[in-house]
């Protein structure tokens, strides 16, 4: 299977974990061989629920029993999707009560940008600095990092960049900005926190220019931090709010959300303003109605916090410099970016799954499954400990 791996699926890279899977459940992965792997990344935090969880795989396999597809987003009334998105709108504010369902958290980028130039009449785009938004034409054209779609240009045009937390930026914020896009917490930098009001200084000059502020939850969305959208923690409602990954439990997801007079001018002048064909799909719905039930009716978001302090208090060591983020949303932060590459890859040979960052070399990714144990913590964190002992030895041999 790994030739047939290498031959006929397309890579991202040049050198692929290929990790061969066989089975996943709970907070494990098992390999063709039968070996369990401990998943401190939850498919990069797409699956809230662990793998497999009994309440997402009944609800795909009932819905299944009574229709997948039957016709292009909006037209036929599917009640997997009404119901996910009056639950949505039930946990959000006023003023986000209208989801339009996608397929992926980049084509909900799509989506919102095209809501702000459309609602605004405007052109002109903010973005951060080393952020990231996913990898079409029009979320690469509002990734802060050269490096990384300087060989897809030209792409799209009148977009600017500020610095996330630099206040003095936010005055380029203004009457000709259609929308400001901004990641709650910054991902692929480092899971960067704002800091002293960030975001609510944010949301006040937008208001006073007339732009549309985008917040991008599709990483920490879903209880990861805590609370179910990390916006709660921050006193900033957006205009516009993009959702994904731990949407469907691990099935391909994503929306953006918004009042519903803001989505209606996606309706006319053009007819079909934004369109898609598997955007809502039955199944996916089914599955995001039964994973948001399970955050919000239980105590899994309250213990996200409780277990972000055992990470905190299990993961000391002289190479990690400090822990970002918040909730099981979480990155080591090394001394250096040999040695998150030395953890990476030797956790790996041990069964045990952490992963990168896309922008900062030094970061390990922690980011399980919200339903990972306070045992499986310790073991996890356990062995990191020692992996990073043994490096000591090593270099003192």
């Amino acid at each position: 299977m790994k030739t047939d791996f290498y031959k006929h699926q397309a890579q991202t890279t040049p050198h692929p974990l290929a990790l061969e899977i066989s089975h996943a459940k709970g907070s494990y992965i098992y390999d063709t061989h039968g070996n369990a792997h401990l998943d401190f990344v939850a498919g990069v935090s797409a699956c809230s629920l662990g793998h497999c969880h009994p309440k997402v795989t009944q609800a795909i396999k009932d819905q299944l029993d009574q229709y997948a597809h039957v016709m292009v987003y909006g037209e036929y009334i599917q009640k997997p999707a009404v119901a996910y998105t009056k639950l949505l709108a039930s946990h959000l504010p006023e003023s986000l009560q209208t989801t339009y369902l996608v397929n992926s958290g980049t084509e909900a980028i799509e989506g919102a940008l095209k809501l702000a130039r459309r609602a605004t009449g405007r052109t002109e785009l903010i973005a951060a600095n080393h952020a990231y938004h996913g990898n079409t034409m029009g979320s690469l054209s509002v990734m802060g990092f050269e490096e990384r779609k300087a060989v897809f240009r030209p792409l799209i045009p009148d977009v600017r960049f500020i610095t996330f937390n630099k206040e003095e930026d936010i005055q380029k914020i203004t009457d000709k900005t259609a929308g400001v896009l901004l990641e709650t917490i910054q991902g692929g930098a480092g899971f960067i926190e704002p800091e002293n009001g960030y975001l609510s200084k944010i949301r006040k000059r937008c208001t006073e220019v007339g732009a549309l502020l985008i917040l991008d939850e599709i990483q920490p969305g879903f209880g990861r931090t805590g609370k179910l959208f990390a916006f709660e923690h921050y006193n900033c409602i957006p205009d516009i709010l993009v959702i994904g990954k731990g949407m469907a439990g691990g099935l391909p997801a994503g929306a953006f959300v918004a009042s519903q007079s803001l989505m209606q001018t996606l309706q006319d002048s053009p007819k079909l303003g934004h369109i898609t064909t598997f955007g809502g799909h039955p199944v996916i719905a089914a599955a995001s109605l039964a994973t948001l039930k399970e955050i919000t009716e239980t105590t899994l978001m309250a213990q996200t916090l409780q277990k972000e302090a055992l990470f905190r208090r299990y993961l000391k060591h002289k190479f990690i410099q400090e822990i970002r983020g918040k909730g099981l949303m979480l990155a080591l932060i090394m001394d250096r970016s040999e040695m998150a590459d030395f953890l990476v890859l030797t956790a790996a040979k041990q069964n045990l799954i952490l992963f990168w960052l896309l922008f900062e070399p030094r970061a390990v990714r922690i980011s399980p499954p919200l339903t990972i144990s306070n045992e499986e913590i310790k073991v996890g964190c356990e062995q990191i400990i020692s992996i990073l002992n043994h490096h000591t030895s090593e270099l003192v041999n």
